[in-house]
């Protein structure tokens, strides 16, 4: 019977990962760990920064940015399972004083002391924060979009081979 329970459990936990993005929100699609590097290091971040990555998934930027460059990082991720995947991934590499991550919406969550932002979302998404980044964000900081532009918005750096796009407040 507890061997039913658990397969039961296990079997709508996959189904709850599968399913979240396609109800709630965007498909869970991680950018490579070399394009994450890219990122970073268009971006310039150092471990003065403040780094914000908007659906930050399994949390490989917010703690590649606190491994490899010592920044303070923060994710805000809206599905439940990813959210918990990197707190655990964030706890076992002992990064709970650099890295956070948020479980919500990152439309509805404050991103004002960023000075790095980071995002891979399709292009009606990155439309619609063009409001939210010039209301809370200050003059100077940078947001790194992998794969798809801010329409309406010049780059200040383009790296068409990697297709990362780099926009300074």
């Amino acid at each position: 019977m507890e061997f039913i329970l658990l397969v039961d459990y296990t079997i709508i936990l996959v189904a709850l990962w599968l399913l979240w993005p396609i109800i709630f929100g965007a498909p869970y699609v991680p950018s490579p760990m070399n394009k994450v590097r890219k990122m970073l290091d268009i971006a310039n971040l150092t471990d003065k920064d403040v780094l914000y990555d908007l659906g930050s998934g399994d949390g490989r930027i917010i703690i590649s940015g606190a491994k490899i460059y010592g920044a303070k990082t923060v994710g805000i991720e809206a599905d439940p399972l990813r959210y918990l995947w990197s707190k655990l991934v964030i706890y076992f590499n002992n990064l709970t004083d650099n890295v956070n991550v948020i479980w919500g919406n990152f439309n509805k969550t404050s991103i004002i002391d960023a000075t790095v932002v980071t995002i891979y979302q399709r292009k009606g998404v990155n439309k619609a924060l063009k409001e939210k980044f010039l209301r809370e964000l200050k003059p100077g900081t940078r947001i790194v979009s992998y794969m798809y532009e801010i329409e309406g918005w010049s780059p200040s750096k383009f790296d068409e081979e990697s297709k990362i796009y780099l926009y300074l407040m």
